[in-house]
């Protein structure tokens, strides 16, 4: 890992989000060619996610809508480790998703004069998970139960077709789905199948969705990008990053673990440490090459670390750090501090605080989401919940004297606007 130092320099807002360490270029070439994959999709339908499949996961004939009996065959083939696991999962997950629902309020402004504000959920969503490098069973938790905790009726789910399985979605994504109820799932992966669900592929049955879910590649961030006016999405949840802030009490081996355990997902993975420390930079320094040497994924893991995204970031004191993390954005952030003060970071997709909070935590059984805006979105976005799935909507009711009460006020405003028939459309009810 390369190590930049900002110490003894008095950095501008400006200056911080110059010196985050970002994949240069990554995310235009990915979106150049996500658009391109999306409009093809739009244009020539399942000819075109047959020939996207070939190119990219190497299978041909397959079934792109997943037969019920797939799905049913995975579920029974399912470990009963994973299955157990998997079960915990969902009831975190749904305790979690159930308290981020807004209660309905009322508000009676005076009497006849009320103002309903309810949640509606959307219809229908189309929610992706990842394949690849890794098997994400977690990510059908992630996505499918904030949205059935939000009420959506029809959900529709798609995961890349994986050769070693003769063209079938991975048994222990489809045993995941099963064990969710969902019924409407599709081989079909990366850009195109953002593409599809936009714009739906009627060959295959797949009707266009209302919103589109779900982490994945720079590719699958930059193909909601694409599709988006057209279809809601959630954040762009791209490659994986995490930013970690310690100081000299963080435990340098417990560090470096979680750096590494984020750059296994992707050679495009962001690992960044910022501390005023140098001893514990060079602590973790060390840790980092002695464990990603034995790691199961070490060139994976060394390519992203070793990756323009990828750093030790040294600064003067703790005020220098909490700037740059909030500069940075990271989609996770874990503090190793004395005294962490977690109020402090206002930009982060998720917090984990302390050392027995690691990022893995969250991306299985803490009962929160995995599903987080990456590449500087978390200083505007949020991470996947069931608000992701609600739309707030006012349903207003007035009877004839509070519409008595503000009849002068409306016409005043309308004639003040220019726009005469508005007010006359409310005098209109007091004619004789």
């Amino acid at each position: 890992m390369r190590t930049i130092d900002l110490r003894g320099r008095a950095l501008t807002p400006a200056d911080l989000l110059a010196a985050v360490p970002r994949a240069a270029g990554t995310r235009e070439a990915a979106f150049a060619a996500a658009t391109d994959i999306v409009a093809d999709v739009a244009a020539r339908g399942e000819a075109s996610l047959r020939d996207q499949a070939e190119r990219f996961d190497g299978v041909t004939g397959h079934d792109i809508r997943v037969p019920a009996a797939h799905l049913d065959e995975a579920l029974a083939a399912l470990a009963p480790d994973i299955r157990s696991a998997l079960e915990e999962a969902i009831a975190r997950v749904r305790v979690g998703s159930a308290a981020q629902v807004p209660a309905e309020i009322v508000t009676d402004l005076r009497p006849g004069a009320r103002i309903v504000q309810r949640w509606q959920p959307v219809r229908r969503v189309g929610l992706y998970v990842p394949g690849g490098k890794a098997v994400y069973p977690s990510s059908v938790v992630m996505n499918v139960v904030p949205a059935q905790i939000a009420g959506v009726a029809e959900i529709a789910l798609a995961s890349p077709p994986q050769r070693e399985h003769g063209g079938r979605v991975h048994p222990v994504i489809l045993a995941a789905a099963r064990l969710l109820g969902v019924e409407e799932v599709y081989a079909m992966g990366g850009a195109g199948a953002i593409g599809a669900f936009a714009h739906g592929v009627s060959s295959i049955g797949l009707a266009p969705v209302d919103v589109v879910t779900g982490p994945g590649n720079n590719f699958v961030a930059a193909a909601k990008r694409a599709v988006a006016g057209l279809v809601g999405t959630d954040s762009e949840a791209g490659a994986t990053e995490i930013l970690i802030v310690a100081d000299d009490t963080a435990d340098a081996d417990i560090v470096a673990a979680d750096l590494i355990s984020q750059a296994e997902h992707d050679e495009q993975a962001s690992a960044v440490l910022v501390t005023d420390s140098p001893a514990l930079a060079g602590a973790v320094a060390t840790a980092v090459a002695r464990r990603s040497a034995v790691t199961r994924h070490a060139t994976r893991v060394q390519t992203a670390l070793a990756g323009a995204q990828s750093a030790i970031v040294l600064v003067d004191d703790r005020h220098a750090a909490t700037a740059f993390s909030n500069a940075y954005a990271p989609e996770h952030l874990e503090l190793h501090l004395a005294d962490p003060r977690p109020q402090d970071f206002v930009h982060a997709g998720a917090v984990f605080v302390g050392r027995h909070t690691p990022v893995s935590l969250g991306d299985y059984l803490a009962g929160s989401n995995h599903v987080l805006p990456t590449g500087g979105q978390a200083r505007y976005a949020a991470g996947l919940s069931a608000s992701t799935f609600l739309r707030p909507q006012q349903v207003v009711t007035y009877d004839h004297d509070a519409l008595a009460e503000v009849r002068d006020a409306v016409v005043t405003l309308a004639e003040a606007e220019d726009l005469p028939a508005h007010g006359e459309a409310v005098t209109a009810r007091f004619s004789a």
